[in-house]
């Protein structure tokens, strides 16, 4: 272990994931700068009596019954007056803020921030997103009350509310949280190995060496602010999950009649992927919805990778430990294939294994049910995932794969000019998406509509348990 890591200086919720079913964030906004310092270093005291711990990444094998963890901005690090020599040091796309970040992200038309609700719609007052778990409401509302006591160091601008979904479902129905990066400084007994390389910190933390030789990110200073921490993407990602369904419908029903097929589903595969979904008498049509599923994600509803099992889901293949190799059967628009590609072989050749992220998120809005009918008189709940992408440099990871990855496809000239078929910043006019046949070639899926629309969001700074207690004790 690295004589500079420790965890107990690390927030809780970067390098090992809390596991807890809720999630509450409070969005924030400093009210008096002397009290939220006052605030700030009684969450790091240890004594638990005036505002919730920040929990951090020596919680053991035993988590606590809630988990607590703040993110500040660049506009909430100005309001406690952080030093300007500080600031100037911070990333610019930090400094600019998500909003201002728009364009590279695909945050554009109906997606952009002039569309966000309050209290997106005024970034420049979001400046601590505090982030607590739980097994219970009552539990989060306990920890909130607690937080906002006092009712002086900051206002409520807003609060998120999430919850998992049974086996890990998500919205659009895939199973989901299978893969995160492993760290070997690290100890996590609930992980499995997943056949990847296992990510230098710097991957994550600031101060550390990263999977670039010589190279460390910019660790802002004094050394107390900036070594240990980390920048976090907060979305708020609304999911179409009835559209999602109704372009499975369109899809099923245009490859129904398309030449090619039967290389697509043979006569007969259709009963193999019931049995694996546990459908019976599912009918060619409905395999074809499948099939156009998996494709589009790079996994099987069940969460079997395509790279593995391309022709029917497989509950017995390992779901993590697989690559793009040779002439992979995962297309290669999917999209966990253009999120991670890999040792996977990409244009960006230096790229492969270095854009990784933490991705911490859990839904919210009610769980979509296909058998139960809609009724068209009344509008569909909003549903959605509230994602945190974690990383060292914001430009580098989370922006770069954003897009050059997610909105361009320039790791591969086969998908250039596509976006990814499920976050992709998709209009039907122009999108389209190949899927492989086995005697290579492909068919192609044209009019794929946005799926997922940006409903806020901010750039964060994670800061270390040191830095907490550095912010505390500032006083200019």
């Amino acid at each position: 272990m690295s004589a500079a890591f420790d965890a107990a200086d690390i927030q809780g919720n970067i390098l090992r994931g809390y596991r807890k079913p809720r999630v509450r964030y409070l969005i924030l906004e400093v009210a008096d700068r002397i009290a939220a310092r006052r605030w700030l270093a009684a969450s790091t005291s240890g004594r638990g009596d005036d505002v919730p711990q920040i929990t951090t990444g020596n919680w053991g094998r035993t988590k606590p019954d809630t988990c607590f963890n703040i993110g500040l901005t660049y506009e909430g690090l100005r309001a406690l007056g952080t030093p300007n020599s500080s600031l100037e040091m911070f990333p610019n796309e930090f400094i600019e803020g998500m909003n201002a970040r728009a364009l590279k992200l695909g945050d554009v038309g109906p997606n952009a921030p002039e569309t966000w609700p309050a209290p997106f719609d005024a970034p420049k007052r979001i400046h601590l997103i505090a982030t607590i778990y739980a097994d219970e409401v009552a539990q989060l509302n306990q920890v909130q009350q607690r937080a906002l006591t006092d009712g002086k160091a900051f206002r409520l601008l807003g609060a998120l509310e999430g919850w998992a979904f049974p086996k890990d479902v998500v919205h659009f129905g895939y199973r989901d949280n299978i893969m995160q990066p492993r760290f070997a400084e690290v100890h996590d007994g609930q992980r499995y190995e997943d056949g990847q390389p296992k990510a230098p910190l710097g991957t994550v933390l600031l101060g550390h060496p990263t999977n670039f030789e010589g190279l460390t990110r910019r660790v802002p200073q004094p050394q107390a602010l900036g070594h240990n921490g980390t920048f976090n993407a907060f979305r708020v990602l609304e999911q179409d999950v009835v559209g999602f369904e109704e372009y499975l419908d369109r899809a099923a029903s245009d490859l129904i009649k398309h030449p090619q097929v039967d290389e697509l589903l043979p006569p007969g595969a259709e009963a193999k992927i019931g049995q694996a979904l546990s459908i019976e008498g599912l009918s060619r049509h409905a395999a074809l919805r499948e099939v156009v599923a998996a494709h589009l994600c790079g996994r099987w509803r069940d969460g079997t990778p395509m790279a593995l099992s391309p022709d029917a889901p497989d509950p017995k293949v390992d779901q993590a430990n697989f690559d793009y190799v040779g002439d992979s059967r995962c297309p290669y628009g999917a999209h966990i294939r253009r999120c991670n590609p890999r040792g996977g072989q990409i244009v960006q050749r230096v790229a492969n294994n270095s854009r990784r992220l933490v991705r911490r998120g859990m839904p919210y809005g009610p769980l979509y049910d296909p058998q139960k009918p809609r009724d068209p008189s009344k509008p569909e709940p909003e549903r959605g995932l509230l994602g945190n992408f974690i990383g060292a440099s914001l430009g580098a990871q989370f922006e770069a794969m954003s897009c050059d990855w997610l909105n361009l496809g320039l790791q591969d000239p086969r998908i250039t000019g596509s976006n990814d078929p499920i976050t992709g910043a998709n209009d039907p006019g122009s999108s389209w998406f190949d899927l492989p046949l086995k005697s290579g070639t492909t068919i192609r899926l044209r009019g794929l509509p946005r799926f997922v629309r940006t409903r806020g969001g901010a750039y964060a700074f994670l800061p270390s348990i040191p830095a907490i207690r550095f912010l505390g004790s500032l006083m200019a």
